[in-house]
C-alpha cells in the first residue's frame, strides 16, 4: 500500500509539472503577441507608407502653389475689369447722348443746313463739320463695340479661370484629408516605439554644421538649413515655425535671394546639373529616381539637412542613408 500510495504521489507531481509546462507553452505566444513593436520595426513602417505618401504631399505642394499663382491672375482681371466697365459705362454714355440729340432735333442734312446757311462757303463749311460728327458718332459707336467684345472676352477667362480654382480647390480639400488621416496613423506607430513624445531622442545634430565652411550663396544657404535643425516637419508648411522637405531647401535658398518654388518636381529644374563628385555646400539631393518625392540640402562631408518625415524634426544625416539618391542640382547657376 505504501509503494502504491509513493507512486501516486509521484504521478501527481509529474501531471501537475506536465500542466504547469503546458502552462507555459500556452501563455508565452500570448505575451509575444502584446509586446511592444521595436523602434526599428516600426521605422521601417513609416518608411515605406512616408515614401508612398510622400508623393501625394509633393503634388499637394504643386497643385498649392499652382492655386496661389491662378488666384493672383484672378485678382489681376478683376483689377482690369473694373476700369474696363467705367470706359464701356462712359462711352454708351456718350452715344445714347448722340442717339438723344439725334431725336430731339431730327437726323441734320444738307437741305436744312442750305436753309441754315447764309452763302455757299458757310453751307461748304456746315457740311464739313456734319460729316465730321457723322464720323465721331461712326467712331464712338466702333469703340463701344471693342470695349464690349474685350469686356466680354475678359469675362470669358474670367469664369474659366474661376471654374479651374473651384477645381483645384475641392481637389486640395480631398487630398489634405486623406493626407492627414495618413498621418495619424504613422503618428500612432511613431508613439508606440518612442513614447509620448512620438520622436526619435536621438540627436538633431551629429556634429559641425555646415561641416565644410564656404562663404559663397550656397555655403550661406547651407548655414541658414543648419540654424533651422529642431524646427518640426509639418506637410505643406513653409516656416518660419516648421518646414517639409521642399519648404526647406526653398527657405534656405530664399535667405540669399534664390528663389525656388515649393515643390521637388519643380526645384529639379530650377537648378544647374552637378555631378557627386562637385558637390558643394548649399547643392540640393534629390532622392528617389522616377518619383523625386524627397529633396535635403548638402551640407559638406557627405552629409545633408533635411526634413524627415512627419512626427520628426529638421536634422543632419549622413546623404547615403536617407534613401536611393536620383541627383544633383546647383540653384542659382
Amino acid at each position: 500500500m505504501k509503494r502504491n500510495g509513493a507512486r501516486r504521489a509521484v504521478l501527481v507531481r509529474s501531471l501537475l509539472c506536465l500542466v504547469a509546462a503546458a502552462g507555459v507553452v500556452v501563455t508565452a505566444p500570448a505575451t509575444a503577441a502584446l509586446a511592444t513593436p521595436s523602434p526599428s520595426s516600426v521605422e521601417a513602417q513609416i518608411d515605406t507608407q512616408w515614401n508612398q505618401l510622400e508623393q501625394i504631399i509633393e503634388q499637394y505642394n504643386d497643385v498649392h502653389t499652382k492655386l496661389i499663382s491662378n488666384q493672383a491672375q484672378l485678382k489681376k482681371l478683376n483689377d482690369q475689369l473694373t476700369p474696363l466697365q467705367v470706359q464701356v459705362d462712359v462711352a454708351l454714355s456718350s452715344v445714347r447722348g448722340l442717339a438723344t440729340d439725334a431725336y430731339k432735333q431730327g437726323s441734320p442734312s444738307a437741305v436744312s443746313a442750305m436753309l441754315m446757311s447764309g452763302s455757299t462757303n458757310q453751307l461748304t463749311d456746315k457740311l464739313t463739320l456734319l460729316d465730321q460728327l457723322a464720323r465721331h458718332q461712326q467712331t464712338q459707336i466702333a469703340g463701344v463695340a471693342q470695349l464690349r467684345d474685350k469686356y466680354a472676352q475678359s469675362k470669358d477667362q474670367l469664369q474659366v479661370l474661376t471654374n479651374s480654382i473651384a477645381a483645384r480647390d475641392a481637389d486640395l480639400a480631398q487630398r489634405k484629408s486623406a493626407i492627414n488621416t495618413k498621418i495619424t496613423a504613422l503618428q500612432k506607430l511613431r508613439i508606440q516605439a518612442y513614447g509620448a513624445s512620438g520622436q526619435d531622442q536621438g540627436p538633431l545634430r551629429i556634429g559641425p554644421c555646415p561641416v565644410t565652411y564656404t562663404n559663397d550663396q550656397g555655403g550661406k544657404a547651407a548655414r541658414k538649413a543648419c540654424s533651422l535643425i529642431g524646427k518640426p516637419y509639418v506637410f505643406g508648411a513653409a516656416g518660419p515655425d516648421s518646414y517639409d522637405c521642399s519648404s526647406l531647401t526653398m527657405a534656405a535658398w530664399a535667405s540669399v535671394g534664390v528663389s525656388l518654388t515649393h515643390y521637388t518636381g519643380d526645384q529639379w529644374n530650377e537648378g544647374a546639373p552637378v555631378s557627386r563628385g562637385d558637390l558643394q555646400p548649399g547643392d540640393l539631393v534629390f532622392y528617389f529616381p522616377g518619383s523625386l518625392h524627397h529633396v535635403a540640402i548638402y551640407i559638406g562631408g557627405g552629409e545633408v539637412v533635411h526634413a524627415p518625415h512627419t512626427g520628426d524634426h529638421v536634422r543632419m544625416a549622413v546623404m547615403d542613408n536617407v534613401g536611393p539618391i536620383a541627383g544633383y542640382r546647383r540653384p542659382g547657376s
